[in-house]
């Protein structure tokens, strides 16, 4: 009983948020006039120790002591004597747990928000360095069109800003104090709520006890956004680790992110990508894990919300070393340009510009053009050439209204400066998405 029943091993990590909540409920209570001033003062002088403890030596694990509650409470009460009971008036573990719960996921989404900062600055430099780097776009793993590979870099920035979003729009929503609910009912002590949550750095207290110490909404919160953005990270892994394998040969990794094989001296792995990419399979079960937990559970605590906590501290190292890797993956990659336009120019890429150059130019309706484009696609092939390599007398007897004037749009050059529509591929538009994102990011 004393194994299962116990949390210490893991809500240690709780232990600046615990003595931070408590500080702060002592100093309300003092100011109420519920504990002597002295006594208030003894117990956040005692706290300050027992927090310097902490930082130097660790929290002891003691099972006996069942929590990072009850082993703060139990040293404080050594070093001041029986003041130490009076800190948990008006309070329950209940609303404590919940407090510095909160108060950690709080500071992890900061932390999360730094590093997400970090790597959009990472992408939004390499995407202005290739803002005319031509490469092919894909649809179903299949070239379909050029892109630029600014363009493609900045479709991740788009997605970390996303993740952004989310995991601010958690923390919004996360700011409110539980503190002073105490067990589920509220106290009949004199307290202020306002105080304590003012002190913690709340926008104020929640408006409900019994939603107050069973919502674990914050925690999900963190978790869905986790794996929202992991999955972002994951496919931009996958595009490492195709890149990166000697078919396509788009990039070349770095020694510091990447590995050597056992026995295959001429191998380079992309086991930072991989890594990334498997992580995000955990975090992905780290959220299901603490949904499924809570789905079943009646107002308002149940020790099931215990667990509460393992899959979020989980889901949140493993997110930051995600974050982390990927970021230097991104600043260090070697991107060989030479490979990505001659894919580019090898995969037909262009077929849309015929196709649009006979809507614009020759007035010919798209489902037709399209259908003389499928026969010039098909004659390349058989010829063994790209479209603008075609002969215009061939072309023109695929269809009498091409002249010319055809070859100005069937490079991957001149299909690529034609995108300019909002958002679209082309350089000028690169250039202005990663000027306003640096903007953005203050860089």
């Amino acid at each position: 009983m004393r194994e299962i029943n116990a949390s210490i091993p893991f809500d240690k990590r709780l232990w600046r948020e615990d003595i931070a909540g408590s500080r702060a409920h002592a100093a309300m209570l003092g100011a109420a006039g519920i504990v002597s001033p002295d006594d208030a003062a003894a117990i956040d002088a005692g706290l300050g120790t027992v927090a310097g403890e902490y930082d130097a030596d660790g929290v002891t694990v003691d099972l006996a002591l069942e929590d990072i509650h009850m082993a703060t409470e139990q040293r404080l009460a050594q070093l001041i004597g029986p003041a130490a009971g009076r800190l948990h008036t008006a309070r329950s573990r209940n609303d404590q747990v919940a407090t510095d719960f909160k108060l950690w996921v709080r500071s992890a989404i900061d932390a999360v928000l730094a590093g997400l900062a970090g790597l959009q600055a990472a992408l939004v430099m390499r995407a202005e360095e290739h803002a005319e780097s031509v490469m092919p776009g894909f649809t179903h793993l299949q070239v379909a069109q050029p892109v630029t590979l600014g363009h493609h870099l900045m479709a991740y920035y788009e997605m970390v800003g996303r993740d952004r979003s989310r995991f601010a729009d958690a923390k919004a929503r996360a700011n409110l104090s539980p503190l002073g609910s105490a067990a589920l009912a509220g106290t009949g002590f004199p307290i202020d709520r306002d105080a304590t949550a003012a002190a913690l750095g709340f926008d104020g207290p929640t408006a409900n006890s019994l939603d107050s110490v069973s919502d674990r909404d914050f925690a999900m919160d963190y978790l869905m956004a986790a794996t929202t953005c992991a999955v972002h990270l994951s496919r931009l892994s996958e595009e490492f680790v195709i890149w990166a394998s000697q078919p396509f040969g788009f990039v070349a990794l770095s020694d510091a992110w990447s590995t050597g094989s056992s026995i295959m001296p001429q191998k380079r792995n992309p086991d930072a990508a991989e890594l990334v990419r498997g992580h995000s399979g955990r975090i992905a079960g780290c959220m299901m894990a603490l949904t499924m937990t809570m789905k079943g559970l009646p107002l308002a605590y149940s020790k099931d919300m215990q667990d509460d906590k393992p899959p979020v501290f989980e889901a949140h190292d493993l997110l930051a070393l995600s974050i982390a890797a990927m970021t230097g993956m991104v600043e260090s990659v070697t991107f060989r340009t030479d490979r990505m336009r001659a894919a580019a120019e090898a995969g037909y890429s262009t077929a849309t510009d015929l196709a649009d150059w006979l809507v614009r130019v020759a007035d010919v309706p798209f489902r037709e053009a399209h259908h003389i484009t499928g026969q010039a696609v098909r004659l390349a092939e058989t010829t063994g050439c790209a479209l603008d390599q075609i002969p215009i007398d061939a072309l023109r007897a695929i269809d009498p209204r091409i002249d010319r004037r055809v070859y100005d749009a069937l490079s991957v050059d001149a299909s690529v400066a034609a995108r300019v529509s909002h958002g679209g591929t082309a350089p000028v538009r690169v250039r202005e998405a990663v000027a306003r994102a640096k903007e953005a990011l203050a860089l």
